[in-house]
């Protein structure tokens, strides 16, 4: 019976560390979002410029949007200048991009916004509600919706240009309902 004992513990650890073996093996970003195929949840936001940031407003638009913060480094950074070229492509296409700002100091926000030139609106969430309304664990994170106000794509940490350039062109080759 001691015998037994002796191994016991041994062989209970074999599972655990089979699971986590598992789990590391897992890449982070490869987490399905449950709200990828469902209405994006709607946010009305005032600018660091004071304008309002309204998604239902942009019904009809693809709109891109994208949590950030300035401490976020380096991967909101290398995202920036690709954000704003992304906005500057495709703005007058039926586009929209939008930045939310997380967990962030306001002048270190502003300051990001003007040292990376960003024309698009950006907005603070100072309650948290819109990344917690959209299951946000960590920045960077973009959601793509289309024309109809659906999440489409989630995509965790930096966008470049060309997963913007393909999630953008899937959308607008998606024609609304109803047209």
């Amino acid at each position: 019976m001691r015998r037994a004992w002796r191994w016991l513990v041994p062989l209970a650890a074999v599972p655990v560390l089979a699971l986590l073996a598992y789990g590391f093996r897992l890449n982070p970003r490869d987490i399905p979002s449950p709200l990828v195929g469902r209405p994006a949840a709607q946010f009305a936001l005032v600018t660091f410029d004071g304008a309002p940031m309204d998604l239902a407003g942009l019904r009809g638009n693809v709109v891109v949007v994208n949590f950030w913060a300035s401490w976020c480094y380096p991967a909101c950074y290398e995202e920036a200048p690709v954000l704003e070229r992304g906005w500057r492509t495709y703005r007058d296409r039926g586009v929209t991009v939008l930045g939310i700002d997380i967990q962030d100091k306001d002048e270190a926000a502003r300051k990001f916004i003007r040292d990376f030139g960003l024309t698009f609106p950006n907005a603070p969430d100072p309650s948290g509600k819109v990344s917690v309304d959209y299951g946000v664990y960590g920045v960077p994170e973009t959601f793509f919706i289309d024309r109809e106000g659906r999440v489409r794509i989630k995509h965790v940490g930096a966008v470049t240009d060309q997963v913007f350039r393909e999630a953008v062109e899937t959308l607008m080759a998606t024609p609304a309902a109803g047209g």
